[in-house]
């Protein structure tokens, strides 16, 4: 089953390019902002006795940008981690990776029909709402 061996493959992906942590891919987007995260992304960290060396892969010309935006983004960075993780970004240029698709909006919750069994459930309080919740999701 490909699903069970994909964790252990990946963890040893990101550890080969330096990222003990692969939360810093991962939440890329998110912690690095949109803009910035359209021109670079992480390609390989390197922890050293006076901080850790975070290597971007920018796109051509976008590198010359962000080296001066370098400062803010170590503490975005930083902030996001919660530690002094990055002291020193560098850049390499080149083409990016596809970014995947933006995840569809969840619908908004409807109201919850009343032949649904989720409201013939006579359990704790707080879990027959959380299932109610549930149902009207998929309905």
């Amino acid at each position: 089953m490909i699903g069970a061996d994909a964790g252990p493959v990946a963890g040893t992906a990101f550890a080969r390019a330096g990222f003990s942590d692969p939360t810093l891919v991962l939440r890329w987007s998110e912690i690095a902002g949109p803009e910035v995260a359209r021109l670079a992304q992480p390609l390989k960290f390197s922890e050293g006795p006076s901080g850790g060396a975070l290597t971007l892969r920018a796109l051509p010309g976008a590198a010359l940008f962000l080296a001066h935006e370098k400062r803010a983004l170590c503490e975005r960075i930083n902030a996001y981690l919660g530690r002094p993780a990055v002291v020193q970004i560098k850049f390499s240029q080149g083409a990016l990776s596809p970014r995947p698709p933006p995840q569809p909006k969840q619908k908004a919750a409807g109201p919850l029909p009343p032949s649904d069994p989720a409201r013939r459930y006579e359990g704790p309080e707080g879990l027959a709402r959380a299932l109610q919740a549930l149902a009207k999701r998929r309905a």
